[in-house]
Parts: structure tokens; sequence; C-alpha cells
């Protein structure tokens, strides 16, 4: 993978990559901002994929990431908090499976800061709490296996 900035004007940035490009408009919208919603969006196509493998359908997602920041610069994430919000056609304990491959598994943006964030998670699966600030565990990962997913690719 391969990313080029090229400075445009005063704090707006273009950002390339081999298939598009796209306006960083700073500070309207900060690199940490965007570095957040790629963590996040890089798990909301996991949430997507992997049920539409099984058959299974997830409408109204909406994935809400809170982040703590350590003081001084160069203030990394301390904490992050990721609320999954989401319908299906499948049960809870399914739908949980599909937040934990994701973040344990596929998701390769939360597993390069998991060393050195704390993050934890909660599910709304079809209107009811179903995991409340449940803390997932630092380190390597697990090897959860949900089938081949090709969405955005790594």
């Amino acid at each position: 993978m391969k990313v080029s900035v090229t400075h445009k004007d005063g704090m707006k940035f273009e950002a390339k990559t081999a298939k598009s490009s796209f306006i960083i408009d700073c500070p309207v919208i900060t690199p940490v901002e965007y570095f957040l919603s790629g963590i996040i969006t890089c798990s909301a196509t996991d949430m997507i994929l992997m049920p539409k493998n099984q058959g299974k359908t997830v409408t109204d997602l909406k994935i809400d990431g809170e982040v703590v920041r350590a003081e001084p610069h160069p203030a990394k994430f301390d904490t992050l908090h990721l609320e999954y919000s989401f319908n299906s056609d499948a049960d809870d304990l399914t739908a949980s499976r599909w937040v934990m491959a994701s973040l344990e598994t596929y998701c390769s943006t939360i597993n390069t800061i998991r060393d050195t964030t704390a993050i934890s998670y909660t599910i709304i699966h079809n209107g009811k709490t179903i995991k409340t600030d449940e803390k997932m565990i630092s380190g390597g990962g697990s090897n959860i296996d949900m089938g081949e997913i090709n969405g955005c690719p790594s």
C-alpha cells in the first residue's frame, strides 16, 4: 500500500492512493479524526460483509467511536470505546460474534493500535443492548474464522 500526500494551499492537503484521492482540510477535519474514521470504517465493512457471507443482512449500522488521548504530545490514544448499533436477521450470539471477529481478527486498523490502546465496546442488536463496556484483550489478536472477507483491502 502506498499513499502520497501533497500540500495544496493553506492547511489543505491532497492524499492520493492507487485507486483514488481526497482532500484533507485541516483543521476542519483533523488527521486524527480521519484516522479514527478509518478505524471505525474498517470494522463497519466487516459488519456488512461477514453477515452477507453467511446469508444474513445487517441494516441500520452505526458505530460510534470515542477516544481519550494521552497528554502531552504526541497525544496517543489511551482508550477507544466503540458502540456498535445495528439490526439483523441473526440471533444475538451470532451478532456478537461478528463484532468480535472484526475486532479480534479482520480489522487491521484496530489490530494495529490494540497493543497500545485499551479498547472496549458495546453492542446494541435489534434495539437491545447485548454487551456493555466489554474490554478487548490487548495483544496479538486471535483467529476467529468467519470466512473470507473481501471488502476494503488492507
